[in-house]
This record gives structure tokens, C-alpha cells and sequence, in this order.
């Protein structure tokens, strides 16, 4: 039986290639909850008035590492599922706040797709994360290593 639902294989992808993810909006559940797992319980995070009466900018702001994991979760359901094998490199880059209510989608460039040994695959790709206001709070150029259509780790 064919299973659905697979990322795409190194060579399935071409440099100057570019795609986009679908939206994911950012809840205050969201926020509470990975600051509460990661431990960042910084009160600009925490303490609403906090931020009302010190805060840099208007609005419930969420750290940028929530931002860029979620990034990383549209990436792996729309074309990373079962092929994306290591993370190896990033440059990264925030380029403005984003706030709790925002809905994020990550647009995605191939930079470099070439083989390595045994049928695997690097890719390196500019993702941006952009907000529904059109605005990219994100850059970053992860380095990937990814299955290939012929690996054999992938059966």
C-alpha cells in the first residue's frame, strides 16, 4: 500500500525553486505553554502589565523562538515528513517582533540541492517567516541533510 503525506526527496527539488506553507495563528496558549516548557518566564512574557507600562512595543509580544519552531512545523508537515534526516547549519536573523493573534506562514527558497554519499542530499534553503500583515519577523538559511528518492533507509 502507498503511504501519503512524505516530505520531499533532495532531488526532487531544484535551486531557484520557492513554495510556501499554509498559516498557523499564535495563541496565548501557544505562548503560555512554551514559555512554560522552555523556561523563559521573562516578564515580558509573563506580566501584561508589565509590558502595557515597559514594554518596547504595543501588543502581547511571543519570544522569536517560538516563531521559528513553529516555522519549523509547518516545514516538516508541508516538506520534511520522513525525509529530512539531520539539521546540520543556520544562519538566522529576526527582523521584527511578532504578537500573540499574528498568523505566520514560512516562504521557502532553494538555495542549493546536491547529493552526498548513499543517496542522501543537502539542501540549503531562505526561509521566511511572514506575518499576515505581509511583514517577514524571520530569515534564516538552514543546511538540511535529506533522503533521496532512492535511499534505502527509506522504505
Amino acid at each position: 500500500m502507498r503511504k501519503i503525506g512524505l516530505g520531499m526527496c533532495w532531488n526532487d527539488l531544484t535551486v531557484g525553486e520557492e513554495f510556501r506553507t499554509i498559516g498557523r495563528t499564535i495563541t496565548e496558549t501557544d505562548l503560555v505553554n512554551f514559555i512554560n516548557t522552555t523556561g523563559m518566564v521573562e516578564v515580558l512574557f509573563t506580566d501584561v502589565e508589565y509590558l502595557k507600562a515597559h514594554g518596547p512595543m504595543n501588543g502581547r509580544v511571543v519570544p522569536g523562538a517560538l516563531v521559528y519552531c513553529m516555522a519549523e512545523g509547518l516545514l516538516v508537515q508541508s516538506m520534511m515528513q520522513e525525509t529530512g534526516l539531520a539539521f546540520l547549519h543556520m544562519e538566522f536573523n529576526v527582523k521584527g517582533p511578532t504578537f500573540v493573534g499574528d498568523t505566520i506562514h514560512v516562504e521557502c527558497k532553494v538555495l542549493q540541492a546536491r547529493p552526498t554519499s548513499r543517496g542522501r542530499g543537502l539542501v540549503r534553503t531562505r526561509n521566511r517567516i511572514v506575518t499576515q500583515r505581509n511583514e517577514t519577523v524571520i530569515e534564516y538559511t538552514p543546511l538540511r541533510m535529506m533522503a533521496g528518492r532512492f535511499d534505502a533507509s527509506r522504505t
